[in-house]
């Protein structure tokens, strides 16, 4: 005899389908007090919540699911996703390889199996995966970009770059349109070009380094366009002018493969300008706190990047820095963190230094101000990097590929020091080696 649906149900997953979260996250609620068996709707509401920033309510309802429905293929991506989100890495493939062993003509449990390899820092294995993957699938843009960020974060930067190419092809980003055509990598011989941005500013910012490299191919001129909060910084840059317009564009990702199909070498940060109103600026917030050791915070990056919730962290942990003699800390932070910090007293402690920066430069010229830059994985980080100031990045397990996956130093910035989770999300580990190293520095200072 067949069962007769609940409209409930129905409506909790077209509320779900349609985007109307709080509406299906009661209406989940009301059929769960009715219905707690039901594994499928347990799995879509750990979906939703996944969605909404909520990681452990999401893993415990998937956890209701998987012990209802172990077998269930969508249970199965479901509880994997959210366990690579909170980086167990080792149950997410375990599970990812069960979904293989299921289908395993399906590129997007071969692509997963290498994120979680990588993620675990199993590099080789994870490339092996993903070239077996390829040799089936090879036109399949997940599994070339998957391979090409194991590459990146492997050190192996000609290769991943070739396969980076792919990320125009998932969907995460907009393809341009303009009106000149997009540079086919031949012989400039005097034509003008305009070299595109196309993530984050820290991206940005980072990879300015590698405009010298479209010299060889006889530009008329170089323009970069930058983004609005590092056009001051980067006026003048070498390897681009200012101004006039352009017979074709290129994308500022396309230019590190230019560099590593000819060198192995890194090359030094990009070379900034820092306007002298913006030093002024800064050297009058910094004036009462000259007999201090001087350290710029920054515990969190845009919230609208997917990741942000894992590499970022509450700025109450930096409350572990305020008994040591001599510190002064300067917030460097700009975003709706900034509320919280307020909130709680904490901005009495913690110099509110950048929530009215103008721009980069005038962020750029505090740091030159300060003896210390700790930092989540933000802009920040490289903008201090690129200034050869002394920084301390804090990495969660699975960080950007320039980090790699192991290492306190990295080739990218020789001022920097990196300090990661031993495991996933444990900042608190994170902020005791972070106390640890700055009583050191200060007892150095004394002596």
């Amino acid at each position: 005899m067949a069962t007769t649906p609940d409209p409930m149900r129905q409506r909790a997953i077209a509320a779900h389908r349609a985007g109307r979260r709080d509406e299906a996250r009661a209406l989940y609620a009301a059929r769960l007090a009715r219905a707690p068996q039901d594994a499928g709707i347990w799995t879509n509401l750990g979906v939703l919540l996944r969605e909404a920033g909520e990681h452990d309510l999401a893993l415990a309802a998937q956890e209701r699911a998987f012990a209802l429905d172990p077998d269930n293929p969508a249970t199965l991506n479901n509880l994997a996703n959210i366990l690579g989100d909170i980086g167990d890495n080792t149950r997410a493939l375990a599970l990812r390889r069960r979904l293989i062993a299921r289908d395993p003509d399906n590129p997007a449990h071969r692509a997963m199996e290498g994120k979680a390899l990588r993620a675990l820092g199993q590099h080789d294995a994870a490339i092996r995966a993903l070239d077996a993957a390829l040799a089936r699938h090879p036109g399949d843009a997940e599994l070339r970009i998957q391979r090409a960020l194991t590459h990146l974060a492997a050190g192996n930067h000609a290769q991943g770059l070739t396969d980076y190419a792919a990320r125009w092809q998932t969907g995460e980003l907009t393809p341009r349109r303009m009106a000149v055509p997009k540079w086919d990598g031949g012989p400039l011989d005097g034509r003008r070009i305009l070299v595109l941005p196309e993530q984050g500013l820290g991206d940005a910012l980072a990879f300015a380094r590698f405009l010298p490299v479209l010299g060889r191919f006889r530009p008329g001129h170089v323009r970069m366009q930058a983004p609005r909060p590092l056009a001051r910084l980067l006026e003048g840059v070498a390897g681009a002018d200012t101004g006039g317009d352009h017979d074709t564009w290129t994308d500022l990702m396309d230019l590190p493969a230019l560099h590593f199909a000819a060198s192995d070498t890194i090359p030094p940060p990009v070379r900034v300008t820092i306007p002298e109103d913006s030093r002024a600026r800064a050297r009058a917030i910094t004036a009462p706190f000259r007999d201090r050791f001087r350290i710029g915070v920054v515990w969190g990056g845009s919230p609208t990047y997917r990741g942000d919730a894992f590499r970022s962290f509450s700025h109450r942990h930096f409350h572990r820095l305020l008994d040591l003699p001599g510190v002064q800390m300067f917030s460097l932070y700009k975003g709706p963190g900034l509320k919280a910090f307020h909130a709680d007293g904490t901005s009495a402690f913690i110099t509110d230094a950048a929530s009215s920066d103008r721009d980069l430069a005038d962020t750029a010229a505090l740091i030159e101000e300060l003896d210390l830059v700790i930092t989540s994985c933000t802009v920040t980080a490289h903008l201090a990097g690129t200034l050869g100031r002394p920084v301390w990045v804090l990495l969660h397990r699975d960080p950007f590929w320039m980090w790699g996956h192991a290492g306190a130093a990295t080739p990218w910035y020789p001022s920097m020091r990196l300090i990661r989770q031993d495991c996933p999300r444990d900042w608190d580990g994170v902020f005791a080696r972070v106390r640890e190293g700055v009583a050191a520095l200060l007892r150095e200072r004394a002596g």
